[in-house]
């Protein structure tokens, strides 16, 4: 009988080991998809707002121009 707890017993802790690095492979997968699409996003808007400033500074040079 004492076998048979001792067996379950490491049985349960070796299912928990698993449950954990499950867990935690999960989480380490999230923060690095979070953080390639927060880096993507803050490079579209910066060229975005590159774009965007040197098409009005263009409109700006062509109005001075005439």
């Amino acid at each position: 009988m004492r076998m048979i707890l001792m067996l379950s017993a490491l049985l349960i802790l070796s299912a928990c080991a698993e449950l954990k690095q499950t867990g935690k492979d999960i989480g380490h997968a999230t923060r690095d998809v979070t953080k390639e699409i927060g880096h993507t996003t803050r490079d579209v808007t910066k060229d975005i707002g590159h774009a965007s400033r040197d098409a009005v500074n263009s409109v700006k040079q062509d109005i001075q121009k005439d």
